[in-house]
């Protein structure tokens, strides 16, 4: 015999199983954790203080006391805006937005109260600890650098840095006209004064040339003041193996007592055996490094060249850490660091030529 149900009972179990599915609804977000949506994603662009954009998203899931903190990758990644500027507060319909520099990708993280980002970070932040959860995206478009100066010198393209930058522990600005080559070739770089302050002057190779040899020759800078570094490394600004950096590197770094004046080194430096620090002589010298897969020597003679009867000065092989190739770039710099003694008088470096060997 067949029972027929009431409506009132049917009501009643429908009501049973939608709160049912409610709270597997509410159990599966919990279990989740909180999220976090993007609205507006800046361009796909390289980052500098001149260059600012608005991000924007949600969160779904923040809880009384969280913030947000934005974080752009243009080399390193960098909180935004500054880092006494960088808790940004979750709005009462979950919203949040701020004002960014460019960067070719940009995180977004839910932190708790008493977080205290560090002001730059080498690899992606990620979750743990005071960070909730973490939202990375890649910036809108097609890669784009800042503008530069082109320039042709040892029969190379390179592009002349007309931004700021921040190198050797301080945000300098960079005066294209402070790289130039003279009537034989030479390349000229220059830290000069421009409206009551330094500019520092770089230049980098518009193509990637990978594995092989590296050769630059100097006219004699042993005379820099301890404040101003000059370098010839490798970069590359989607490196994940710390920047696939590598460098020779002229200078005091700011100490006036320091007795060794150059060193090659890999990053990240303060891992031990990274770097290898000597003292340079005066008079033209020439730097030299041979890039392999695993494997990165460095040697600097006296004279012209590197021929087998130039006086070595100092060499040394690294075969640890040494990053893979990948789209690695060239770069020369003249900067200044931080510094016992600031900068007197302006500083020239000359570059007579670079040559690169498969």
């Amino acid at each position: 015999m067949k029972v027929r149900r009431s409506a009132k009972v049917w009501r009643g179990a429908a009501l049973l199983c939608f709160s049912a599915l409610l709270a597997a609804c509410h159990s599966r977000q919990a279990e989740a954790g909180p999220q976090i949506e993007f609205i507006k994603i800046p361009p796909n662009a390289q980052g500098g203080r001149e260059r600012v954009d608005t991000i924007s998203g949600r969160v779904i899931g923040a809880r009384p006391g969280q913030h947000i903190v934005i974080y752009a990758r243009s080399g390193p990644w960098w909180v935004q805006l500054w880092p006494d500027q960088c808790l940004i507060p979750i709005q009462s319909d979950s919203t949040w937005t701020t004002p960014t520099h460019l960067g070719f990708e940009y995180a977004a993280l839910l932190v708790d109260p008493g977080y205290k980002p560090p002001p730059t970070l080498d690899v992606p932040p990620s979750p743990g600890g005071l960070v909730a959860t973490v939202k990375i995206v890649q910036g809108v478009g097609p890669a784009q650098y800042a503008n530069v100066k082109p320039l042709r010198f040892s029969g190379y393209d390179w592009g002349v840095r007309t931004i700021r930058a921040d190198r050797g522990g301080m945000n300098n600005p960079y005066d294209p006209d402070n790289v130039f080559t003279d009537a034989d070739g030479a390349l000229h770089l220059r830290i000069a004064r421009k409206n009551g302050v330094w500019n520092c002057s770089e230049l980098h190779a518009m193509r990637s040339l990978g594995y092989g040899t590296y050769v630059m020759t100097m006219r004699d800078i042993s005379k820099l003041e301890p404040a101003a570094v000059f370098s010839m490394h490798t970069w590359d600004d989607f490196g994940d193996e710390h920047y696939r950096e590598m460098d020779v590197e002229i200078g005091r770094w700011g100490d006036p007592e320091n007795k060794n004046n150059a060193q090659y080194g890999i990053q990240p430096f303060y891992v031990p055996g990274n770097l290898a620090e000597f003292s340079e002589p005066a008079g033209i010298l020439t730097h030299s490094l041979r890039w392999e897969s695993g494997r990165a020597s460095f040697k600097t003679v006296r004279g012209p060249s590197m021929n087998a009867v130039a006086p070595v000065v100092y060499e040394h092989v690294f075969t640890s850490g040494v990053p893979t190739a990948g789209d690695a770039n060239i770069v020369i710099d003249l900067c200044l660091v931080p510094s016992h003694t600031p900068l007197q008088k302006e500083a020239e470096v000359v570059v007579d030529k670079f040559e690169y060997l498969p």
